[in-house]
């Protein structure tokens, strides 16, 4: 008996399959036909839900972005973090240096994976710059930081950070990464016009990541 599901929940087996086929085989590496196998469905199934494979790809990075973007804001949220704390945890929620979603960035890292890489590094750069410069704000308020523009720094600084701290976009060794590092803090210290050594946290952030990721 032929058996008939809900639109959504046959969209989400599609996502599914999509996920597991990109990573071991890539986007470029993975046809329309092998997610008809994995899934067990017809073509005209698969094109009632999705126009095309990259239709596919931008749903499932929806998703990886739908948990990055609401992880960083839950901390967002939680006003009984400290503000300088807040700004490192949203950081690593997000991944820019190591975090709880480290498997969707090797996902992504992978050299078939490219375009989902450039858009997914696009979605985080659209979507935490506004969850960082709330924060900012939040610190203005408090006196701990002081700039015109909040907005602005956060998106240079998740700009430079998405850029630089990317293997796949810069290749650095261990020394070059902690100069990277060093320079990155002193910086953002200054966009902020926070004291000299204000941000030293977010140094400590950085060098967990790197250790972790060396492992």
């Amino acid at each position: 008996m032929r058996v008939v599901k809900e639109a959504e929940e046959r969209k989400n087996e599609i996502i599914d399959a999509a996920d597991e086929l990109f990573g071991q085989k890539g986007f470029d590496g993975t046809s329309t036909n092998d997610i008809l196998e994995k899934v067990g469905i017809a073509r005209g199934t698969l094109y009632h839900h999705f126009k095309s494979k990259e239709d596919i790809m931008d749903a499932l990075i929806e998703r990886y972005n739908v948990r990055l973007l609401g992880a960083a804001e839950e901390i967002a949220e939680d006003k009984s973090i400290p503000v300088v704390e807040r700004i490192i945890r949203v950081v690593m929620a997000m991944n820019l240096s190591g975090g709880s979603s480290k498997e969707i960035m090797e996902h992504i890292h992978k050299p078939q994976n490219a375009l989902m890489h450039q858009k997914i590094q696009r979605a985080i750069i659209s979507g935490i710059t506004p969850i960082l410069s709330e924060i900012i704000r939040e610190g203005i308020q408090q006196g701990l930081f002081h700039t015109p523009y909040p907005y602005e720094c956060m998106e240079m600084v998740v700009i430079y950070a998405n850029t630089v701290f990317d293997d796949d976009m810069v290749q650095m060794t261990n020394e070059e990464r902690a100069s990277r590092i060093q320079a990155f803090v002193f910086n953002v210290e200054r966009l902020l016009a926070v004291k000299s050594g204000g941000l030293i946290d977010v140094m400590q952030m950085f060098g967990s990541g790197n250790r972790d990721s060396n492992e």
